[in-house]
């Protein structure tokens, strides 16, 4: 090979590997305040903003972890939000996934319907009780709250039967009556309180005083390699939808309510917004030590055979340095 077409063939490269890198970032967000960060950041267009020049932001929607899971299985997604307990299942199943950030903690409350005669926890035996998904972070607080009180799931043996319905739709479930009482993510617990439901358990009585993780941001590795300089605009974006939601409440409001009803063509009220923000800690950061608590419920409840290592499942390093 000639010295002469050394350049020429350095061009070619670097014009090939430009070619590689995506030109568009797919981000999967829930219609849930527990997901607020990505809900005002892609409302307010903070992601967007923050993405490298010619990277299209293209947001879908999901109702549960399950959902989620499907569609980073598939490679229809690049980041999600979502619950820790599907994205620890689908890290265990070898889907190139890692948290790399947080983006809630606490946000989920257990109401039932007011006719249900449940008054507590131990009120539950013998009745249904809604949860987004099998497997979701709800389902196994739930199932960890009945076993402090001496009950069990059906699947377990027990007489509590677990329901999975997405949380948009539990407010109507209730009105027909089809469940009686629900461990759910905010608005939902708040709208279902707004048509009587009572307030069984609030978000700091269902596990570790409020202070465990509900919702992480996580990215396709193999995405992630390829494309750092989105993945950093992407937690850039992340930061300052959550310095929003901490700055201006009523803001966060009317951007979190804007989007869910895109979303859902549903609308929760200034009330009901004000108390499921109250309910929810925004923050970035994880509370490694009862995630590692929870990756152990996970493994009690049957939904993975062992717990991850949580040094491969968790890379908080990129996040940590932007919010420096």
């Amino acid at each position: 090979m000639t010295r002469a077409l050394l350049p020429l063939l350095t061009l070619s490269l670097i014009a090939s590997a430009s070619a590689q890198q995506a030109k568009e970032l797919r981000l999967g967000v829930f219609p849930n305040v527990t997901h607020a960060a990505g809900l005002v950041g892609v409302q307010r267009g903070l992601i967007q903003k923050n993405l490298p020049d010619g990277v299209k932001l293209v947001v879908k929607e999901f109702a549960n972890g399950s959902q989620i899971n499907e569609a980073f299985a598939a490679g229809a997604i690049d980041a999600a939000y979502v619950g820790p307990g599907p994205a620890m299942n689908a890290f265990m199943r070898g889907v190139p996934i890692q948290v790399y950030a947080g983006a809630a903690n606490a946000g989920a409350v257990l109401v039932a319907r007011k006719d249900s005669g449940v008054r507590n926890v131990k009120g539950l035996a013998g009745k249904k009780v809604a949860v987004p998904t099998r497997g979701s972070t709800q389902d196994i607080s739930l199932r960890h709250l009945l076993h402090e009180n001496g009950l069990k799931a059906t699947d377990e043996g027990g007489t509590v039967s677990i329901v999975p319905i997405d949380p948009a739709n539990m407010p109507a479930a209730f009105a027909a009556k089809q469940v009686d009482a629900a461990l759910v993510q905010e608005p939902w617990g708040a709208v279902m309180e707004t048509q009587g439901a009572k307030l069984i358990v609030n978000e700091k009585g269902i596990w570790e005083g409020g202070n465990y993780t509900t919702t992480v941001l996580t990215v396709n590795t193999k995405y992630a390699a390829a494309n750092a300089d989105t993945v950093k605009g992407l937690l850039k974006g992340h930061l300052a939808a959550i310095n929003y939601i901490k700055g201006s409440n009523a803001g966060a409001q009317k951007s979190i309510a804007e989007q869910i009803y895109a979303f859902t063509g549903k609308r929760p009220n200034t009330n009901e917004l004000f108390k499921a923000l109250a309910r929810t800690r925004v923050t970035w950061d994880i509370n490694l030590k009862t995630l590692a608590e929870y990756a152990q419920l996970n493994k009690e409840a049957g939904f993975a055979r062992d717990v991850p290592d949580l040094n491969r499942f968790v890379n908080l390093d990129l996040i940590r340095s932007l919010a420096k």
